[in-house]
This record gives structure tokens, C-alpha cells and sequence, in this order.
């Protein structure tokens, strides 16, 4: 069942003396379940695109529809309820509140919507077993290591069983194993609870993860593979093959 449609979107920025066309005539559908990864090098468009999808950014042109609801169009409470309601962002630095402890964290989405403080706990208590936070509960952003405030930051992300899930880079501040440990719970949490991911990455073997991966090279839509009954690692190459038609080495050019 298709839940999101990208139907020839463009982004400019600047003014008519210097103007910077981010996105190009961009189109493509995400379906209800899927697990999609966006690649492309540096300043090829990718986080514009993710950014223009969470009502980050506005468009230049075009249209993004969210089941029926033409995003783009969306203004004031009508918007806030949008991004309140059907959206889960996780951000490269987690962008967590300093004062408030993990749960209070992962919480205060749902106090915001007035959720029963009954069902407030259940739920937080329910997300991070799923995530393995239990431990971090009660504790600060400062007393926690990168990968246990990202898993925070990810559960605060889908508490409110968003419509999808959008993510920016999100191993790009964590090591190796704190890495595959959040693909591993995004992968869990796609497979067995049908949420949507959308993520944002440079790192092939992050993206090996996903079910898709649509390659952006200067605005435009350069390819897109699917993994289909392919292993992780059998994808992974695949991924690498894309990659290396870009140009560039892996981790210098995405």
C-alpha cells in the first residue's frame, strides 16, 4: 500500500544573482512497511530531500503526499498537528533535552499529544525494551554513552507510532558496534511492527539494512535497487557497485 509520493519536487536556494538548485524534478513512492535508504555524496540533495518530506524545508515545486494529504500545502496548526501526529525524526545528534532524563525524553512527545500518564508509562516502558534502554530510564543525555542516546532519541522517534519514521545520518555520530546495534533494533522495528523507514546515509553498510536504496547524485535520481531475497552482504555489494558508478571512493565521495 503506498504511503508516501514524491511527485516532481524541486528546491532552489538563494536569490535570481546566485540560485542553488537543490532538488531536481525528483519523483518516487514509499510503500506502508518499507525500510528505504537515501545515498548520494555530499551536497548531492539527500538531506534536502528528507528535510522537505518533514516539513523541515518547504519545495520549491511539486508535491509530497502523505497517504492523502498533500504535505506541501499544509500551513500553521494544520502543520503542526502534521509533524505532532504522523512524523518520527531522528537527528544525528540526537538533539535530546539536556534537563530531562531518557524518559522524560521519550515522554514528552506523548504528553504533548495529552496522553493519560497510565498509558504515557506503558508505552515509554514498552518502546524501550523494544530499543534495549531499560537501563537508561532515569538517567541524563550526560550520563549516557552515543549509542544509548541515539536508541533514546529513536524511541522518542516512534513512541507515537508515527505514520513514518525519518532518520539523518543516524550512525553518523556513533562507533561500530552502537552502529549496528540501532540498524539491528531499526530492522526489528521494521520487520515486526511494519514501521515505515526512511534514512538518510553515506555508509553503504548502513544502508545494506534497508529493503531499498535510491541513489541522488546533483538533485536527481541516479538509480535505485532493491534487495529483494538477497542477503544483507549479497546487498551490500550490490550497494558498493552503485557507489562506485558515482564515483569515488565509499567513504570519501557519500
Amino acid at each position: 500500500m503506498e504511503l508516501l509520493k514524491i511527485e516532481n519536487i524541486e528546491k532552489y536556494y538563494g536569490n535570481k544573482s546566485s540560485l542553488t538548485k537543490a532538488l531536481d524534478d525528483v519523483s518516487f513512492t514509499v510503500n506502508k512497511g518499507e525500510f528505504v535508504a537515501i545515498m548520494g555524496a555530499s551536497g548531492s540533495g539527500k538531506t534536502t530531500l528528507l528535510n522537505c518530506i518533514s516539513t523541515i524545508d518547504r519545495v520549491t515545486a511539486g508535491h509530497i503526499y502523505l497517504e492523502d494529504t498533500d504535505i506541501t500545502k499544509l500551513k500553521g496548526k494544520e502543520l503542526n498537528k502534521f509533524r505532532r501526529d504522523k512524523l518520527g525524526f531522528i537527528f544525528q545528534d540526537f538533539n535530546l533535552l539536556d534537563t530531562l532524563t531518557a524518559y522524560e525524553n521519550i515522554a514528552l512527545s506523548l504528553s504533548i499529544q495529552k496522553t493519560p500518564a497510565k498509558k504515557i508509562e506503558t508505552a515509554v516502558t514498552t518502546v524501550a525494551e523494544q530499543l534495549g534502554i531499560t537501563d537508561v530510564l532515569k538517567k541524563y543525555p550526560y550520563q549516557m554513552s552515543g549509542g544509548q542516546k541515539q536508541r533514546v532519541a529513536s524511541a522518542r522517534a516512534i513512541v507515537t507510532s508515527p505514520k513514518i519514521v525519518l532518520a539523518d545520518e543516524p550512525t553518523g555520530a556513533l562507533d561500530s558496534k552502537s552502529s549496528k546495534m540501532l540498524l539491528e533494533r531499526f530492522n526489528y522495528l521494521n520487520q515486526e511492527h511494519d514501521t515505515t523507514i526512511m534514512m538518510v546515509t553515506h555508509d553503504s553498510f548502513s544502508a545494506s539494512y534497508a529493503s531499498r536504496v535510491i541513489f541522488i547524485k546533483d538533485g536527481k535520481l541516479f538509480n535505485e535497487i532493491s534487495r529483494g531475497n538477497s542477503s544483507r552482504k549479497e546487498f551490500f555489494d550490490k550497494i558498493i557497485d552503485v557507489v562506485t558508478l558515482l564515483g569515488g571512493d565509499v567513504s570519501d565521495a557519500l
